[in-house]
């Protein structure tokens, strides 16, 4: 059956949002920080923008980055992403970035005010969790984080073990049941 262009509907707009799932559009992860998770508790995530140069965006695009050994400072009111390892761009000249610069977080005035006073407490930490575009615009995901005891991360991974094989278990049962 043969349908009019114009009563077909349109892709973008508010349409594709909802089908998205999610009011900002779709999220193309560039590089995330499982060690991150790992290493720490996260308390509260937040979304913040990045300050990129043009040979950045280009190597984000292709995907080749690390967070692992990055963290976020709050220097007289402003935050900043260290040691993100985005590396330069195979194709850039001499206006390539150096591969392990200070970049600069965009978040709301009152974010950075309550990261400001909670990373000042005692064991509590900023860290990036994953950089990801969306609707174009380079994005990270930043957590306020309180460090784990070696005891936490093995409770943790004996957690996550004993999660898998109960899910195991019950898949074969339902598959016992099926046949």
């Amino acid at each position: 059956m043969y349908v009019p262009k114009e009563s077909q509907p349109k892709q973008g707009g508010a349409a594709a949002k909802a089908r998205d799932g999610e009011k900002g559009g779709k999220r193309k992860i560039v590089a995330q920080n499982k060690k991150a998770r790992h290493d720490y508790a996260i308390i509260d995530t937040y979304e913040a923008g990045l300050v990129l140069t043009g040979t950045e965006v280009k190597s984000l695009r292709e995907g080749r980055t690390s967070l692992t050994d990055g963290f976020v400072q709050i220097d007289r009111g402003e935050a900043w992403l260290h040691n993100a390892h985005i590396p330069e761009y195979h194709q850039g000249s001499w206006t390539n970035h150096s591969a392990r610069r200070k970049r600069k977080l965009l978040l709301h005035r009152e974010e950075i005010d309550k990261l400001e006073s909670k990373a000042q407490e005692t064991g509590h930490t900023i860290v990036p969790l994953s950089l990801y575009f969306k609707d174009g615009r380079a994005k990270a995901e930043i957590a306020l984080a309180r460090g784990k005891k070696e005891y936490d991360k093995r409770q943790t991974l004996r957690e996550k073990q004993d999660r898998r094989e109960s899910d195991r278990a019950i898949a074969a049962a339902k598959r016992k049941q099926r046949a």
